[in-house]
């Protein structure tokens, strides 16, 4: 059943490597510096490292904007935005898959009543524009500093080309590296928040958590999606807007590269913070978006001439459609398979404030008498919760996220028998046997089985955002996952 709840993400990667990943060779492959078959094995393999070593950063924006947490949610969450990304690509068009994925995930927010992250939702929305313009100053600059160079030292044409090809074939396994880190989420970030956490032991060697198996398997079915269906996207890219010479296809593709690659790089992040710069947020943004937006660099750079601007028009309409048309299908798909062929799309996570949420608001200096009035309280889903906070309390924007975090309520039972479960993942000693200190128990939120866990062992503790602590924290996160999803009881079948 879970091999068929897959298919969409398989299906949504095939799409993205048949329109998206296609652009990070598309350029060389239309100027025929490139073969085809070339291009796409060098892309194949560099988007599959670059999902599995650096895709996390951008699936966990992904996951802010919602979380869907059951596997019939994600199912058509992939499929709806698939589809869509499907229609245009037939259309000839480069469309983006990350405005497709975001579509769908707020399609599912408002079938299924889930909170929006408003700041997520925005920071994801801004780089629609950022990107493009990103890539565009890049490029210009680029073919600025190319045609200097060649000028100042002529070469051979026949040297010429073959150093042109060399880094059409490097920048674009770059490109790909980057897409793949960058996209990933994309195709598997509905499924991260709904797949049970576990962890696989290879030969006794290393573990691999099942959040990199996910990427691993959507990283293949990109690279099918090169291979079987992505020639034509290629040739609107580089051919259909703006004729590109070998020299400026090297240009397009290293702007790209380089765009994709800051949205996706936590290293990257982690030095600008560490030197108290402003940082790139890591979202997925859209390869096809980072092509155009390069292409049409060069082309003002170049003056403006030879731009096809009912291409771009037609583009651009794309851009526009395809979140609307994704978000619909998603909604109405939804709606399919709970009423009629009754699966469960969504995990009903109500909120309630009760006493121990109280007590532990005025730990964190939220304080209102108004939220004494609602103690008792009980919403069945964010967005109605929400909106009770709102119609009765005056609190900030900062201090309703705090109430709706400590609001939430989950059922966990510590059952002694589920612990050996445990014993063959990523958790070390020490954590696995705080987790069995508390056998027995019960608890009726996340938060306060985290803070035991915290009580008897350090290596549970979430230490301070910092960049040296990046990595501890995702560790504890990655187990608190896998804890939760072992011992949660359910509360309700789901919507």
């Amino acid at each position: 059943m879970i091999l068929l709840f897959f298919s969409s993400a398989l299906f949504l990667g095939w799409s993205l490597g048949a329109n998206d990943a296609a652009n990070v060779f598309g350029t060389a492959v239309a100027t025929r510096m490139v073969r085809f078959r070339t291009a796409a094995v060098f892309c194949g393999v560099f988007v599959i490292l670059g999902a599995v070593v650096s895709g996390a950063g951008t699936t966990d924006t992904l996951g802010e904007l919602g979380a869907v947490n059951a596997l019939g949610g994600s199912f058509m969450v992939a499929l709806a935005a698939a589809l869509a990304v499907m229609w245009m690509t037939k259309a000839g068009l480069p469309v983006s898959v990350s405005q497709a994925i975001v579509g769908a995930i707020l399609g599912w927010n408002v079938f299924t009543g889930s909170q929006t992250d408003v700041g997520s939702l925005v920071r994801i929305v801004s780089t629609w524009v950022f990107c493009p313009l990103l890539a565009a100053a890049f490029a210009g600059v680029f073919y600025v500093l190319a045609r200097r160079i060649i000028d100042r030292w002529p070469v051979h044409l026949l040297e010429l080309d073959a150093l042109t090809r060399a880094g059409l074939i490097a920048a674009g396994a770059f490109g790909a590296y980057a897409l793949g880190a960058n996209n990933i989420a994309n195709v598997m970030g509905a499924f991260v928040p709904a797949l049970p956490a576990h962890s696989i032991s290879v030969a006794g060697w290393f573990t691999v958590d099942s959040t990199r198996l996910l990427f691993f398997v959507g990283g293949l079915a990109i690279a099918v999606g090169v291979f079987s269906y992505s020639h034509r996207v290629m040739m609107t890219v580089g051919r259909g807007l703006f004729r590109l010479t070998p020299v400026t296809a090297l240009v397009v593709v290293l702007a790209e590269a380089i765009v994709l690659f800051l949205f996706a790089s936590q290293s990257l992040e982690s030095w600008l913070t560490a030197r108290g710069l402003p940082t790139i947020p890591l979202v997925p943004v859209s390869s096809s978006q980072a092509v155009i937006g390069a292409v049409v660099g060069i082309a003002v750079a170049k003056g403006g001439r030879g731009v096809r601007y009912a291409v771009l028009g037609r583009v651009a309409g794309g851009w526009v459609v395809t979140p609307v048309i994704a978000a619909v299908l998603a909604f109405l798909g939804l709606f399919f398979l709970q009423n009629v062929f009754g699966l469960v799309v969504a995990r009903q996570v109500p909120f309630e404030i009760s006493e121990v949420v109280l007590e532990r608001l005025s730990e964190e200096g939220v304080a209102d008498l108004s939220l004494e009035r609602m103690k008792g309280t009980r919403c069945e889903n964010a967005r109605a919760f929400r909106a009770a906070l709102v119609a009765s309390t005056d609190l900030t924007g900062d201090e309703l996220d705090v109430v709706m975090e400590f609001s939430e309520r989950d059922s966990f039972f510590i059952e002694p028998k589920l612990i050996p479960r445990l014993e063959s993942s990523a958790l070390s000693e020490e954590q696995v046997e705080a987790v069995r200190d508390l056998s027995w128990r019960s608890f009726a939120h996340g938060w306060r089985l985290h803070e035991r866990l915290a009580r008897r062992t350090e290596e549970w503790e979430i230490l301070p955002d910092e960049p040296e602590s990046r990595d501890h924290n995702e560790a504890v996160r990655n187990g608190l996952r896998l804890v939760f999803d072992t011992f949660r009881v359910p509360l309700s079948t789901g919507t």
